[in-house]
């Protein structure tokens, strides 16, 4: 039996952990092609090796998203090296939390070149490839781009921006065959919370979700497969998942 993703290829990108390292696997599962894309290149190779043995095809790309110049360098190198871009998974992001009183608004302006600037580049980059395969981009998104919450005022921002950013682009493309997805995950066993520099909030975070079962990265890259292997006349434009225990 073919696999749905035969002879597609997907590019995805913070590809070197979590969400986006297991959607590499599952979407190579599918048969994909697939480029995967982060700044800590070494283990995309660990990862490329691992795909590569059970006879996948697989691109890595050491790209900062953030580097608009990089980011169309990368889209370019994938559609020369695979011959084609199909499926396009903007993952890479960061995660700062805390107060906007007394903010380090040097967090901001990561989380807005990161989660917004870099992903609506690769995005724009990608999009006449996706154009002419008739394919689709996938944005994770989160929880936080639907429901504010206090001490999270920053990345709330960025993730409203993803979600105004792809239902905008939904009806530029929707009727020329090209998928806009956005997925919301609530609370995911990532590296993501590592990066939190307000001390205070990262405890308090930490505390929380240690009494809950949270979402893994494979259920989210599960949760792509599923858009992306959908029949070509349905959309799955938006799918939110939150653990059980997550009140």
């Amino acid at each position: 039996m073919t696999s749905a993703l035969q002879g597609k290829v997907a590019l995805i990108t913070g590809a070197s952990s979590g969400i986006g390292e297991a959607t590499a696997r599952v979407l190579a599962a599918e048969g994909a092609a697939v480029a995967v894309a982060a700044r800590r290149v070494d283990r995309l190779h660990v990862l490329r090796d691992e795909l590569e043995a059970t006879g996948a095809t697989v691109h890595v790309l050491e790209l900062d998203v953030t580097d608009e110049r990089a980011v169309q360098d990368a889209v370019r190198s994938t559609v020369e090296t695979l011959g084609r871009l199909d499926v396009l998974v903007n993952n890479a992001g960061v995660m700062l939390l805390g107060p906007v009183e007394g903010a380090d608004t040097t967090d901001w302006t990561r989380m807005i070149n990161t989660n917004v600037l870099g992903l609506m580049y690769m995005t724009h980059a990608a999009l006449p490839h996706l154009l002419k395969s008739q394919g689709a981009v996938v944005q994770i998104s989160s929880i936080a781009g639907r429901v504010a919450g206090r001490g999270a005022a920053g990345y709330n921002a960025s993730k409203f921006a993803v979600n105004g950013f792809s239902e905008g682009l939904r009806q530029e493309v929707t009727e020329r065959g090209v998928r806009v997805v956005v997925i919301e995950p609530g609370t995911v066993e990532t590296e993501l919370r590592e990066h939190i520099t307000h001390a205070p909030t990262k405890a308090a975070i930490e505390e929380r979700v240690a009494k809950i079962r949270q979402l893994q990265s494979t259920d989210i890259a599960e949760a792509v497969r599923y858009a992306v292997t959908a029949p070509s006349h349905m959309t799955v434009n938006e799918i939110f998942i939150r653990p059980t225990d997550q009140a």
